[in-house]
């Protein structure tokens, strides 16, 4: 297994965000964590790359202790790339500019070795000729396909994506679950929090629901779609489906 969580409990004082979550991942895996608002699905994302601190139980990602004293925790997120509900891009920086600096400051790249890398990057996302502008002149749709570049430029061997068609406008939304569609068919291992039910049915291996800290129930999409077991499940999937 490429990712391996065990046990994590999570704790914001005395609020029990995580209740002993266990998550195992394949290499090429594409898992898609479903459940309500506040179930804990951006919280294990966080402490699966150790943005946040778990209270209790492991973390492997690609052999590596992610929760090891002795683990350089910079070293490690390079092969862990996220992308967030917001782009996090530097605003007086072109599109080339913040994929590249990631390639400088975390990969030590030279500024032409990083720059043809950042290129490349975001030619995979379909904005190679988006590279000369800053953010304010991008579509949300393409402000977030320059975060997805500028993470996958840094060669990760897992992506997070934390509600990354959130903040967009509907029709920008396909733009990006395209690319994200890409990465996949190219083998990129991916762990998904997103109310893209269309994009999970379709796309997922696996899908995971959570609620109240809990997985309480995962499969195959047609299985927790169409037949789920659990009756939390059963009311969330009916839920979404009357909307």
């Amino acid at each position: 297994m490429i990712v391996s969580a065990k046990g994590i409990h999570k704790h914001f004082g005395h609020l029990h965000v995580l209740k002993g979550v266990d998550l195992e991942v394949a290499e090429r895996e594409l898992v898609f964590v479903i459940g309500p608002s506040g179930s804990g699905k951006s919280t294990l994302l966080r402490c699966l790359n150790r943005l946040e601190q778990p209270s209790a139980g492991s973390v492997t990602v690609d052999g590596i202790d992610m929760l090891a004293p002795a683990t350089d925790i910079n070293h490690a997120r390079q092969r862990i790339g996220m992308v967030f509900q917001s782009f996090n891009l530097y605003p007086h920086m072109t599109a080339l500019g913040n994929v590249a600096l990631a390639l400088r400051k975390v990969a030590g790249k030279s500024r032409a070795e990083a720059d043809a890398l950042g290129l490349a990057a975001l030619e995979r996302v379909g904005l190679a000729d988006r590279a000369t502008h800053r953010p304010l002149e991008l579509s949300g749709g393409q402000q977030q396909r320059v975060a997805i570049a500028r993470a996958i430029a840094l060669e990760p061997r897992v992506m997070l994506f934390d509600e990354p068609t959130s903040a967009l406008d509907p029709e920008l939304v396909g733009s990006v679950l395209a690319v994200m569609r890409s990465l996949r068919e190219s083998g990129m291992t991916m762990i998904v929090v997103s109310h893209e039910m269309a994009f999970a049915r379709n796309a997922a291996d696996r899908v995971v629901f959570m609620d109240d800290g809990l997985i309480l129930e995962q499969g195959p999409p047609a299985a927790i779609f169409e037949n789920p077991a659990h009756e939390r499940t059963r009311a969330f999937i009916g839920q979404i489906q009357r909307h």
